[in-house]
């Protein structure tokens, strides 16, 4: 057998594998916002994404996905979602009655692993985030979140467990939420934690995780809101590393915040330190 017949049967060879890799590995990757589904993954709800009201009309096979137990989104967001969301934002800006009403959901089966009162009202929080970064503002998304027995599943990947309505509003209505209350409402009460030394993470109360939810409807629907969070400490021992104590606290319950969603620049932290001692060891979040 000739050397040049090895050499030409060998790129053919290459050329047939190479090709059966692309199609294997790549080709699904390129589908068109479809979701890769098998047929041995359980059946159950999906969502295409879908913006549909008056004068817009959009559709995509592709959706938001997340992880099972988990509400940060998956990326890259389709180009067709993106596409998407870019004739959003131009339509609201030439339409001031009309809101967007983002809908999460959850299996029966997930951990809440969000500070929110459950895990589809963290994502739909997540999906209303990435629209803000997308230029569509905060002040025109409401979010809810709503419980499943069960959801399309692509392996541990719950595929569009988000949904997208388009509501008409009367800017001339009162308001169905009096924000200035809601304010009253966080202050009379605020979100008050309790730590232990060294604690890593922080486990919300069902009233807790509530009170979290209120802070974010609030800073959406009212721009120049912040929230202030203050670390306290006991009044034993020096008070310089005390303060500082008290600061790294605050700093602490800041990056949880912003872990699930808030801005960091909506959030001011400070210390009182020693100077309103409380014996165990509070973090307390208002809004200015």
């Amino acid at each position: 057998m000739s050397k040049k017949f090895l050499y030409i049967a060998g790129i053919i060879l290459t050329i047939l594998v190479g090709t059966l890799l692309y199609w294997k590995y790549c080709c699904n990757c390129c589908s068109k916002g479809k979701p890769v589904l098998t047929d041995d993954i359980p059946m159950g709800d999906y969502n295409m994404f879908n913006l549909s009201g008056p004068n817009i009309n959009y559709q995509s096979d592709a959706n938001f996905r997340f992880p099972k137990n988990g509400y940060e989104h998956l990326t890259p967001v389709h180009d067709s979602i993106n596409a998407g969301l870019d004739i959003l934002k131009a339509h609201f800006d030439k339409v001031k009655d009309q809101r967007l009403k983002i809908t999460g959901y959850y299996t029966t089966d997930e951990k809440n692993t969000s500070a929110f009162p459950n895990m589809g009202l963290a994502r739909a929080n997540n999906v209303k985030n990435y629209l803000a970064f997308k230029g569509i503002s905060a002040e025109r998304i409401d979010i809810a979140g709503e419980e499943r027995e069960r959801w399309r599943m692509d392996v541990d990947t719950l595929v569009g467990p988000v949904d997208f309505l388009i509501e008409e509003i009367d800017v001339k209505a009162t308001p169905t939420v009096d924000y200035k209350a809601l304010r009253e409402k966080i202050n009379a009460a605020p979100l008050i934690l309790y730590f232990e030394t060294n604690q890593a993470e922080i486990n919300l109360t069902p009233e807790e995780r509530q009170k979290v939810a209120d802070l974010v409807n609030y800073l959406d629907k009212v721009p120049s809101a912040k929230i202030s969070c203050v670390g306290h400490t006991d009044n034993t021992g020096d008070r310089n590393t005390n303060i500082r104590l008290g600061q790294e606290r605050a700093d602490f319950a800041k990056a949880y915040l912003v872990k699930n969603g808030i801005a960091a620049d909506k959030i001011v932290s400070s210390s009182k330190g020693p100077d309103e001692p409380i014996v165990i060891l509070p973090k307390k979040w208002t809004i200015d």
